[in-house]
């Protein structure tokens, strides 16, 4: 029998989903499909320079699983780049990790834990009707809520 999946924590849904070469009608192209996740560990691993350990850490996954994303999503993105494809940017297994709240007076700030918990209070006024700010997840359901969306079979 093999090991329960283990839901990928993500912290950012980029707001563009879709890139395609310019000059080249979208019916002529062929697409890939970069899942939710591999763009988060892209984000995680380049942009952010965070080490595998960290950026596995802050997905709750393992290394070596953070390693393997990272590099599907490395010869996704080369694939279309050299070979002139469209990138679609969607699907996935993972769960939405708020990090960012605002309180009820309109102070907004950055929690740093990847923990789902809402924090008790606003650091600047000391509010406890605290929110967590949306984030743009393609119109899905709940996300961020204990609950993993978006299980497919992934390449």
């Amino acid at each position: 029998m093999s090991r329960p999946f283990k839901c990928r924590r993500v912290a950012y849904v980029p707001g563009i989903n879709y890139f395609k070469p310019a000059g080249v009608p979208l019916k002529a192209l062929e697409e890939v499909r970069l899942t939710i996740e591999e763009a988060e560990s892209l984000r995680l691993k380049d942009l952010e320079g965070l080490e595998q350990e960290q950026g596995a850490e802050k997905m709750n996954i393992s290394r070596p699983t953070f390693q393997r994303i990272l590099s599907s999503a490395r010869k996704k993105i080369s694939n279309a780049i050299l070979n002139g494809k469209a990138i679609r940017i969607d699907g996935g297994n993972f769960e939405i990790v708020h990090s960012r709240f605002r309180c009820r007076g309109g102070h907004e700030w950055e929690k740093e834990s990847t923990t789902e918990d809402l924090p008790e209070v606003c650091p600047t006024c000391k509010d406890t009707d605290i929110q967590p700010i949306s984030l743009n997840v393609f119109g899905c359901g709940r996300r961020g809520q204990g609950k993993c969306h978006g299980r497919e079979d992934i390449e």
